[in-house]
């Protein structure tokens, strides 16, 4: 329903909105005043509910989207290729090349865009994979060094990295014709997050057939921000190379 409503919009990215559609638990952190689930209404009182909110939703952006379509034009900003691999044995995720073609309309300065755009890339990485800000009980920072808050390094930067900038020509409502080149890469890192988690999700399932479990098709799999190693490594399984050494073992015997 969620998806379905949202969907009105016909926006940029709106056919994957089921996938992006979260369900979360209905708990008093969450509903308060959640009611109660009798008369078999629940389902449709639910429904609706979303419909409507959704209907408010559609009336207010469509107008938004007509307007800034009409003064600036569809907006475009980036393209991201990316690779990764994650290693069941200790859940580092390594980036082997990230392509990149950033929009800046007609760039004030190349080198400049060029820069912010590799740099918020990476700096994006750290956030959503690596800089994990820890409290203890009575609300004080844990991770104050470098030992324990990761931040992105060397390592961090794709094997192979490949940016390039876009000029998309004149635009008369921006100054000089140019876009912003702060924070639209940096945001652009999710999708290191996003391939992460369904590299997990082949993992889950290779580590499944060697345990010799039926697999769990492609189920959802849910990975916090950050997705640091010790995360990874438990989403893919603490007993992944003891279940690929005995099925490589039966696999010989056999």
């Amino acid at each position: 329903m969620t998806a379905y409503g949202l969907g009105l919009v016909k926006c940029g990215g709106s056919r994957d909105l089921l996938e992006k559609v979260r369900v979360i638990e209905a708990v008093t952190l969450s509903v308060i005043q959640g009611g109660l689930t009798a008369g078999s209404t629940t389902s449709e009182a639910i429904c609706e509910a979303v419909r409507l909110c959704c209907n408010i939703l559609v009336e207010r952006l469509i107008p938004l989207k007509e307007k800034l379509t009409e003064e600036v034009g569809p907006v475009e900003w980036e393209t991201l290729i990316l690779e990764v691999e994650v290693s069941l044995i200790t859940g580092e995720t390594m980036i082997f090349r990230t392509d990149i073609i950033y929009d800046c309309g007609q760039s004030l300065n190349p080198a400049v865009d060029l820069g912010q755009s590799e740099g918020a890339y990476v700096q994006g990485t750290g956030f959503f994979m690596l800089e994990e800000y820890l409290t203890n009980s009575d609300g004080l920072v844990i991770t104050d060094d470098t030992w324990t808050y990761k931040i992105p390094t060397v390592d961090t930067i794709p094997k192979q990295f490949n940016v390039e900038i876009l000029n998309s020509g004149h635009h008369k409502d921006r100054i000089l014709s140019s876009k912003a080149s702060g924070e639209p890469p940096l945001t652009l890192a999710v999708l290191v997050h996003c391939a992460a988690r369904a590299a997990v999700r082949e993992a889950k399932q290779q580590v499944l057939s060697w345990g010799g479990e039926k697999e769990a098709g492609s189920a959802l799999v849910r990975m916090e921000v950050p997705a640091t190693m010790p995360v990874v490594k438990e989403l893919c399984g603490l007993d992944s190379a003891q279940k690929y050494l005995q099925w490589t073992i039966g696999k010989n015997l056999g």
